[in-house]
């Protein structure tokens, strides 16, 4: 039959109900009985859709990074490593409270019963996480290499920081912490990277300053 017969259901639309359902109950906690049933399909249409539950499991955690790329490439668009930073921190304990969806993140909850820390499970939510942290050091480091940070700023270790910050957010957050609260709370932690105290460099004044022909002018 030209085309295959139509499925059923909407596959962004499951994928985002699956999604939800990882985010709360982690994925030893969500059965495919738990999946069916909250999707509205058979395990046959299940699997023909999106695999096994495992792969289920990776498509979702990537729908959900996808969904927070934004807010981290804006924050890592402030001018300085502080807003950047404070944006980053802010944000997350805005997200972790968002009316209408689970508690705190993905990358956190899901893997809170996934038992051992080898488990491939919590291998691919590491690995999420990991990907956050890189993209924050690159930026710290971008920061240290402008003269935004102290020379004897420990870009690693603020990352980190920056990284166990989120983290703690995260099961806050789903224990029930107010979002004012949390807020507050990633507004101090980002007093800990330090501010710049000299005027942002423009960016045409420093090329000119390398400029030749400027030099010879002087």
């Amino acid at each position: 039959m030209p085309g295959g017969r139509k499925r059923g259901f909407d596959d962004q639309e499951a994928l985002q109900a699956a999604m939800e359902l990882f985010w709360r109950r982690g994925y030893e906690g969500t059965s495919i009985t738990d999946l069916t049933r909250t999707l509205g399909i058979n395990p046959p249409s299940l699997y023909a859709a999106f695999g096994s539950k495992r792969d289920l499991f990776e498509k979702a955690l990537q729908r959900y990074m996808d969904d927070r790329t934004a807010q981290v490439e804006m924050a890592m668009a402030r001018p300085t490593a502080h807003e950047a930073m404070l944006a980053l921190l802010t944000g997350r304990a805005e997200i972790f409270t968002e009316p209408g969806q689970p508690s705190g993140c993905m990358t956190v909850q899901a893997g809170l019963t996934s038992g051992d820390p080898g488990h491939e499970i919590a291998g691919l939510l590491s690995n999420a996480r990991e990907r956050t942290r890189r993209t924050v050091l690159s930026r710290l480091r971008d920061a240290a290499s402008d003269g935004d940070l102290p020379d004897d700023a420990d870009c690693t270790v603020l990352a980190r920081f920056v990284m166990a910050t989120i983290d703690g957010m995260s099961i806050e957050a789903a224990s029930g912490a107010p979002r004012e609260e949390l807020i507050s709370a990633a507004t101090l932690a980002a007093h800990v990277i330090p501010r710049r105290t000299s005027p942002i460099p423009d960016p045409e004044s420093r090329t000119a300053a390398l400029d030749p022909s400027c030099i010879l002018q002087r």
